[in-house]
């Protein structure tokens, strides 16, 4: 039985992997906005909204009693595909708060209260390298992920840290991306349209256990590196 933390478990990925582990018997503990559906005896929940900075550290301290085995920081947000010209600096903050700063403050607690972490795994995105029109803050948010990543390394010496790009997954986000978003305006959506509903964008049980069962291999690669998924699925 192994203990794992993850943030942003109650929809999506962060819910596929809550399942996935507790299906393995093993012991999760999250901080998310919304309150997990899963109800289990292995699972300790904290509500936490994440772009709120100044309460992180204290519901860390209630939360996790034990160093965990693994850390996921899945917690983020899309925000809306535009131009960068439209988007307000408030936008920009919002996501910038939740995709890179909550997962800062995560990662300065555990380093300060010396808990050791065998694996951290920061969930990151395609969108973090492409710089594909209209995905413009979060594409800024998730590439300071990726830098953020490096810079911890020699800071956590016992830690192997990997950002980590999950593919394609239908999720709300997946929804949103291609029912609503102009695919003329913003080509890269196409791509996404084209496996909408199909086994390219597996349902996030599918994923979880895809990407759960890949976080081994991460290992295989320096501490601090960029993965994508087919990196590790091709092999």
């Amino acid at each position: 039985m192994s203990a794992i933390f993850i943030t942003g478990n109650s929809r999506g990925l962060g819910l596929g992997l809550t399942r996935h582990y507790l299906d393995k018997g093993d012991r999760l503990y999250s901080l998310s906005r919304s309150e997990c559906p899963v109800k289990h005896a292995n699972l300790q929940q904290i509500r936490q909204d994440l772009s709120q900075l100044d309460q992180i550290e204290q519901s860390l301290q209630s939360l996790l009693p034990d160093a965990p085995d693994l850390v996921i920081l899945n917690a983020g947000i899309l925000g809306q595909i535009k131009d960068l010209t439209d988007t307000s600096m408030p936008e920009i903050k919002t996501l910038m708060d939740i995709n890179v700063w909550s997962n800062k403050l995560v990662i300065d607690w555990l380093i300060k209260h010396n808990i050791k972490v065998k694996q951290l795994i920061i969930i990151s995105s395609g969108a973090s390298v492409n710089g594909n029109r209209g995905w413009g803050a979060y594409s800024i948010s998730k590439a300071a992920v990726n830098m953020m990543a490096k810079l911890y390394v020699d800071e956590m010496p016992g830690t192997h840290i990997t950002t980590y790009a999950p593919g394609l997954v239908h999720t709300g986000m997946q929804d949103y991306l291609c029912r609503e978003v102009d695919s003329i305006k913003y080509p890269s959506i196409a791509s996404l349209i084209s496996a909408y509903q199909t086994e390219f964008m597996p349902d996030i049980e599918i994923a979880a256990g895809l990407i759960a069962g890949s976080f081994e291999k991460c290992l295989q690669f320096d501490s601090g590196s960029f993965v994508d998924i087919r990196q590790l699925t091709a092999s």
